[in-house]
């Protein structure tokens, strides 16, 4: 299990510390050099409430430099992005895929059950993702191989094996209906899993059990009959309930401009200079760390910048006092949208998760 150091990963490792105790689970954490100090103490903080050690993976650990600044000096000074993420490869997938190498590898990823994202999955065919948060606890690829319709007679037989009373009527058409452009995977999965998630789960282990995926090895899997799912209001009570903690950065921060007030926080752990960070998060990396915005600063140069508009340009106050305004309002409409969804309220103000992938989370 990877722990990025945000609060998904850290809950994860405490649910299934307390869910699945007789799980041996190998914890690890790629370190970049550039994280919060709040990161490195949750870290510690977990450590110490699971018991065990959690692998400190450093890339290029030979280098003099710490990780993140080696391969921007080899990059030769082309900043990340997201759609050139080479920090995601060098700094968290390779250091990662490197240190299990060839070893059947079964990947807990911290997905909460409210996200619509898929997260993690490594193109080795010895290392196979699982969601303990969500609903549907497989990956994409192993949903796509299990219900590819050459395979519709197989998974109706495997239904009836792990049926105690037959297919019902409803599950056996949802079966034999063809995937297509008006009836997608994702369609058919949800309504699979909606009708028997148990039986579900049962099937798509036992269709596994039949490949060399990591999973085929295992004699018994105790997620199959897991119906949970832990949404963001879960994870914050885990974190809090264990004594690991929120990190800090989590915690709303009042500001005022124009005589309003606001909050904002950081919506995701990882590098302070993640170019994920949405305008109101750097403002508050400016006024809550200013040594970390003035050394972020340092890396843009001429061409490259983190996002659409140069910090030395973010920094001044009323571009500052803008994005303050332009925030308060989309907290403003938010809450006139009178959204039942606590989650979802939130989610239209942040765009969540424990950084990117290269986190998990």
């Amino acid at each position: 299990m990877g722990i990025s150091g945000g609060k998904d990963s850290a809950a994860l490792a405490i649910y299934m510390k307390n869910k699945y105790p007789d799980l041996d689970i190998e914890y690890y954490t790629t370190d970049t050099g550039k994280e919060l100090e709040e990161t490195y103490q949750l870290i510690d903080n977990l450590e110490n409430y699971l018991g065990k050690k959690i692998h400190r993976l450093v890339a290029a650990e030979d280098s003099h430099q710490n990780p993140f600044d080696h391969y921007y000096e080899i990059f030769g000074g082309f900043l990340p992005s997201s759609t050139a993420r080479w920090c995601t490869k060098k700094l968290k997938l390779d250091p990662f895929e490197d240190y299990v190498g060839d070893d059947l590898v079964i990947s807990y990823v911290g997905i909460r059950g409210d996200e619509d994202r898929e997260g993690y999955i490594s193109t080795k065919a010895n290392i196979q993702s699982i969601f303990p948060f969500r609903q549907n606890i497989w990956s994409i690829d192993v949903m796509k191989q299990v219900f590819d319709n050459i395979n519709i007679n197989l998974v109706e037989q495997l239904y009836l094996q792990h049926s105690e009373s037959g297919i019902p009527s409803r599950i056996y058409e949802v079966i034999q209906r063809e995937v297509s452009r008006s009836f997608l995977l994702a369609n058919k999965v949800k309504l699979l899993l909606d009708l028997d998630t148990v039986l579900f789960n049962k099937v798509v282990y036992g269709f596994l059990k039949m490949t060399n995926r990591p999973i085929a090895f295992e004699d018994h899997f105790p997620l199959l009959d897991n119906v949970d799912v832990l949404v963001k209001n879960d994870i914050f009570a885990l974190l809090r309930e264990s004594g690991v903690g929120v990190p800090a950065y989590y915690e709303p921060i009042e500001f005022e401009v124009d005589g309003k007030k606001g909050t904002y926080s950081r919506s995701r752990s990882g590098c302070f200079f993640c170019f994920f960070q949405q305008k109101i998060e750097w403002v508050w990396l400016l006024e809550q760390h200013p040594d970390r915005f003035a050394k972020a600063i340092e890396y843009e140069k001429e061409g490259y910048s983190w996002m659409d508009e140069r910090l030395e340009d973010l920094a001044k106050p009323e571009r500052v006092a803008q994005i303050k305004r332009d925030y308060i309002k989309r907290q403003e409409r938010a809450e006139k949208a009178k959204v039942n969804d606590s989650d979802l309220l939130l989610d239209i103000l942040t765009d969540e998760g424990d950084g990117c992938i290269a986190c998990f989370v």
